[in-house]
């Protein structure tokens, strides 16, 4: 049985805190095994942060070519960081893992009358595997992760975060935070490994802090500062963690595209081919090689 993350919409805010904190630590990647990514060398043997980084860029294009919402995104980033983790991959089925995951993250956010095809995700992402070895591919990766998918991600906690120091301030110091520039900003750091070894809340926090010292260099907005600095203290986080992630997040930014980062979502992708392209990859369908088992090593 799939395990989800409890909702708590309906508890106060003196509470919520604690019961999402509560579940983002069952969440999270295992530690030893992102620092087995990290130290990898780049020789086509094993997993390495570039690669990794390089599959969540493909499903964040799979994400605006199919117009899924960012819950979408973040799980399957979540899904992912979590699996490679946890098994030690060879390069040449991480693209598997990742669309399996992207599947997974789509069954999980969507509504079932836009979820795809498995063969369609494999023929649009252009893959070289089949829908037997994606299905076989979902399992392993369901039970490596005991069942446990949809956890309380980073944009989680920054929708939740966003939403209650909108509630703080006054009329005009609302329209300064906007949560889809937020978002954005939120997908450009899941494109780095650098975010997989933080918590999510902490991510959250520290692109709201950045963005309200952005917007305070323009034109000062105290009510914006207080209710920052009150959800810091409820979520007892150290001054000195916030201000370094912070750093790390504004580091992202500037080399992520700012194009990118402020339009995003701007238009839906539109996959146009040729008749005849589309009975080649029709016809190349049924000739893809089953891929071999993959052995399931634990970290």
């Amino acid at each position: 049985m799939i395990d989800q993350v409890t909702e708590t919409g309906a508890l106060p805010f003196t509470v919520q805190p604690k019961s999402l904190l509560d579940q983002e630590s069952r969440y999270q990647p295992k530690l030893c095994g992102l620092r087995v990514i990290e130290s990898a060398q780049d020789n086509g043997l094993r997993m390495t942060v570039k690669l990794r980084d390089y599959q969540v860029r493909e499903l964040l294009s799979l994400t605006r070519f199919f117009g899924f919402c960012a819950e979408t995104f973040s799980f399957a980033v979540n899904l992912l960081d979590r699996f490679l983790a946890v098994m030690k991959i060879q390069p040449k089925h991480l693209s598997c893992v990742g669309l399996c995951c992207f599947y997974i993250a789509v069954k999980t956010s969507e509504e079932e009358k836009n979820v795809p095809l498995a063969s369609d995700l494999i023929r649009i992402s252009q893959n070289r595997f089949t829908v037997h070895d994606m299905m076989r591919m979902e399992k392993i990766i369901l039970e490596k992760l005991n069942w446990k998918v949809k956890a309380p991600t980073a944009l989680h906690f920054l929708r939740f975060f966003h939403s209650h120091i909108q509630e703080k301030v006054d009329t005009e110091s609302k329209k300064i935070l906007y949560i889809e520039r937020l978002e954005a900003q939120l997908k450009a750091c899941h494109c780095s490994f650098t975010f997989t070894k933080l918590k999510p809340s902490l991510l959250a926090l520290s692109l709201l802090a950045l963005e309200i010292e952005d917007q305070h260099e323009y034109e000062p907005v105290p009510s914006l500062k207080e209710a920052l600095d009150g959800l810091q203290q409820s979520l007892n986080v150290k001054a000195g963690d916030l201000v370094c992630v912070r750093e790390l997040v504004a580091k992202c930014l500037v080399e992520y595209s700012s194009t990118k980062c402020q339009k995003p979502n701007g238009q839906r992708l539109r996959w146009m081919i040729s008749g005849r392209t589309a009975r080649q990859l029709k016809h190349s369908y049924y000739k893809i090689a089953h891929l071999p088992t993959i052995p399931e090593y634990a970290c």
